[in-house]
């Protein structure tokens, strides 16, 4: 008996201290949003896109030295591999001819592999298309789970989503990150896993409520650990493939699929403690009793006596 309270006791402050975690997860991602702000990508600022090769090894360093002497403007040089570079400039950058007279350095061997340019006004619609899909994406999950969940459980799946999709982008800010589409695309994908991971534990809760017919013959806080721990294998095995599949990407797609690999693992791993210390033991601190989901039962069971 008292090996069992000690467990229960132990995985309460457990899940107790992660929500205390994810708190102070949410200040420092919303400082850092505040603080530095999104390094934004040319899909939604604008700007012209260079890539090119050379035929001899160079690191990052090096060419961003050799570009200055016929790069008069600001730019930013990422390297794809030491013979493969992309350039990123503004869209109010100069008209100077530095790429003609990089191609025209026999040293370098340069060959350019793409050059695009995306307008600032473009940019903005992107932008505001992809803050309405997320938008309209939180709206549709917010109504689908009050229509599922009693109002605790529901809000704690909202506020265990609103926390994933903070903490990712607040780690792009403060690591600046580009924040593209492909990352907007992967804070959609977020918001799906993070329901479903929630909504997991959270419909065991409900089950064993209901199943407990005789009212706080085990307590709430019994139920909840033993959700986590009944669904816990599951969870686990679940983000462990999918990290493991999402690590691929980040390894091998290289530079084009990097930032959608990084929201997404951040994603999975702050989703797969959201789920346990957010979803399920904030509604118990909103005061979740046996009476919310055994009410309703009885309800149900009294309307089918009623049918003739």
């Amino acid at each position: 008996m008292k090996k069992t309270y000690s467990k229960i006791k132990t995985g309460t402050t457990l899940r107790l201290s992660g929500l205390v975690f994810s708190i102070l997860l949410i200040i420092f991602s919303v400082t850092g949003i505040a603080t530095k702000g999104l390094n934004f990508g040319l899909d939604f600022t604008g700007g012209y896109l260079t890539e090119f090769t050379t035929s001899i090894a160079m690191s990052e360093a090096q060419m961003a030295q050799k570009l200055s002497h016929y790069h008069p403007d600001e730019f930013t040089l990422s390297a794809q591999s030491n013979q493969h570079f992309q350039l990123r400039e503004s869209a109010q950058a100069s008209n100077t001819p530095w790429l003609q007279s990089l191609t025209q350095d026999d040293t370098l061997g340069v060959q350019v592999v793409s050059s695009s340019y995306l307008g600032s006004q473009v940019g903005d619609e992107l932008f505001d298309e992809g803050l309405l899909a997320l938008f309209c994406a939180m709206v549709a999950v917010m109504i689908y789970l009050a229509l599922r969940f009693e109002w605790r459980l529901a809000l704690g799946a909202v506020v265990a989503l609103m926390h994933d999709v903070i903490v990712v982008v607040g780690i792009f800010a403060w690591l600046q990150l580009d924040f593209n589409l492909t990352v907007l695309a992967s804070l959609l994908a977020i918001i799906g896993y993070s329901l479903n991971d929630s909504i997991i534990v959270a419909d065991r809760v409900r089950e064993l409520l209901r199943l407990d017919t005789k009212m706080q013959k085990t307590s709430v806080n019994t139920v909840i650990n033993e959700s986590i721990k009944s669904t816990l294998t599951r969870t686990l095995i679940t983000s462990g493939t999918t990290l493991a599949t999402v690590a691929s990407v980040w390894l091998l797609a290289g530079a084009p699929l990097e930032g959608f690999a990084i929201a997404l693992f951040t994603g999975i791993l702050v989703g797969t403690l959201s789920s346990i210390c957010i979803a399920v033991t904030l509604p118990q601190l909103l005061g979740l009793t046996h009476e919310n989901y055994q009410t309703k039962l009885d309800e149900k069971s009294q309307t089918l006596l009623d049918m003739p």
